[in-house]
């Protein structure tokens, strides 16, 4: 499955906020002295996908694609929209996603999803 676009063919709104994460470990020895390393070799990406003035056709696909996905167990391809490399193993960090109108025909969400460790 893959991230649902919008009208525009866009997957995010600006601001987008995109985070490489990874996983350190840090040992203290006896010594007093310490060192630090990666688990993985690489790391992995994150990014905050806010969306607004969201349409009626637009809020009800992605709430489908939310819920198909069974919160954060699911697993999807994410198209980055800064660089458009496809990551295929993604998922949303939370179970759960708050869809919300702000007005008539006009909604808004806010969805972090977060490429898998391999």
């Amino acid at each position: 499955m893959t991230f649902p676009a919008l009208k525009t063919g866009a997957v995010t709104q600006y601001p987008l906020v995109e985070v490489d994460e990874f996983k350190n470990v840090s040992v203290r020895f006896v010594d007093g002295t310490s060192q630090r390393f990666r688990l993985q070799r690489g790391g992995r990406k994150r990014w905050t996908v806010r969306l607004d003035a969201l349409d009626e056709l637009e809020m009800a696909g992605l709430e489908a694609f939310v819920k198909s996905q069974a919160g954060s167990s699911g697993e999807f391809s994410f198209t980055d929209p800064e660089t458009e490399v496809v990551y295929a193993n993604c998922s949303f960090e939370g179970d759960a996603a708050a869809f919300e109108w702000t007005e008539i025909n006009r909604g808004q969400t806010t969805i972090v999803v977060r490429e898998n460790w391999s």
